[in-house]
């Protein structure tokens, strides 16, 4: 299997594998006050040191979650009673779904899928000084689509309102910084960029008081109770070490353009969804002209190859994706594109492996449906 779907999930590094495995059986309750404890809280710690010094944050800034879907969820939670919900039409359905239930409004982006910040501005001067809380992922799982999250910032500043980025994607393919985002609340992962499944974390400026999700014990200085996940913790600590400079980004973004013209030249009429935006460098959304995604899928799957075509619906079949709905891109379009998504063990081999079926896979379904 040549695995190509690395916004889903990202195999595990080897070093962060040696790290955890490194941890062996031992007991690990930081909460505990034996050796043994103590030593869980050490490894707790420093991870949260080395995360927050890689997003150039103060360590009690990162609270430590269990995935990026229950930090999304507790900052709309948090804030709902007292903000008004803003978050855009293209959001991580931990966003999306989570701020419909509570009455959030939804901010419109472009026919590249990036945010209309007029219509922020006028959102929020509608509100007429009552607080807000924006929530704009800062690249979307989807498209790769960067949003202007500093601009963002600014015109939320002068309206008073307060800033969440969902930054899950980012990590290890593009700069995430703390401080230049300039955001009260960040989402990070651990496993989107070669980290364990079950550790995540939410960023929060150092003033920022925020009710916690879970309640119980004490732990996280009483801002998410229950025992902390220390091995997957290490676990991200150690990824964050490798990936955080973002190493491999050039050779991505090298790739992604390759890539592009390859498909295009096959099939001149696809469509790059983002196209005219930033994007990460390791993430290609492109139609199949006249094949739908969930063909396109099955055919994949049975030629070796792991991809995605972004949305499912619960029973399991393709749905068109509600970001590129957003966007505007006609329905029958929307349900033919297909996400390719490569990360630290993906080869140039794989890639061009990839491109060929897609050529093939081209002419034989259209060959076929003519």
């Amino acid at each position: 299997m040549i695995y190509l779907d690395y916004n889903a999930t990202s195999p595990l590094l080897p070093s962060v594998k040696d790290a955890m495995d490194a941890l062996g059986t031992a007991p690990m309750n930081p909460a505990s006050i034996h050796s043994a404890g103590r030593a869980a809280k050490k490894h707790l710690e420093d991870a949260r040191a080395t995360i927050a010094s890689a997003v150039s944050a103060f360590p009690n800034e990162v609270l430590f979650v269990g995935s990026g879907s229950e930090a999304n969820n507790m900052v709309l939670r948090a804030f709902a009673g007292t903000h008004a919900l803003l978050v855009s039409s293209t959001e991580h359905a931990s966003i999306a779904k989570t701020a419909s239930m509570l009455g959030g409004a939804v901010i419109p982006v472009d026919g590249n899928g990036v945010v209309k910040l007029d219509v922020l501005e006028q959102m929020l001067s509608a509100l007429g000084g009552k607080p807000a809380l924006i929530s704009i992922m800062l690249a979307n799982n989807e498209t790769g689509v960067i949003q202007p999250i500093a601009e963002v910032v600014k015109i939320a500043r002068a309206h008073g309102a307060l800033v969440h980025t969902d930054a899950v994607q980012a990590l290890g393919k593009v700069a995430v910084d703390w401080g230049l985002l300039g955001v009260d609340m960040l989402t990070l992962c651990a496993h989107k960029a070669g980290g364990p499944v079950g550790a995540g974390a939410l960023l929060i400026r150092n003033d920022l008081p925020i009710k916690p999700f879970i309640v119980g014990g004490k732990q996280e200085l009483s801002r998410r109770a229950g025992t902390e996940n220390v091995p997957a913790i290490v676990g991200f600590g150690q990824m964050v070490k490798e990936v955080a400079a973002c190493p491999d980004a050039a050779k991505w973004l090298e790739w992604r353009e390759w890539l592009e013209k390859e498909l295009l030249s096959a099939a001149p009429d696809a469509v790059v969804f983002g196209a005219g935006a930033l994007r990460l460098p390791n993430t290609l959304n492109i139609s199949m002209p006249n094949v739908k995604s969930e063909t396109q899928m099955m055919n994949f799957d049975l030629a070796g190859f792991a991809v995605s075509a972004g949305s499912a619906c619960s029973s399991g079949r393709v749905a068109a994706s509600a970001s590129l709905l957003a966007m505007e891109i006609a329905p029958e379009i929307a349900e033919c594109a297909l996400r390719i998504s490569w990360g630290w063990a993906t080869t140039r081999e794989e890639m061009e492996s990839f491109a060929a079926a897609w050529k093939a896979m081209v002419q034989r379904l259209n060959k076929k449906a003519a």
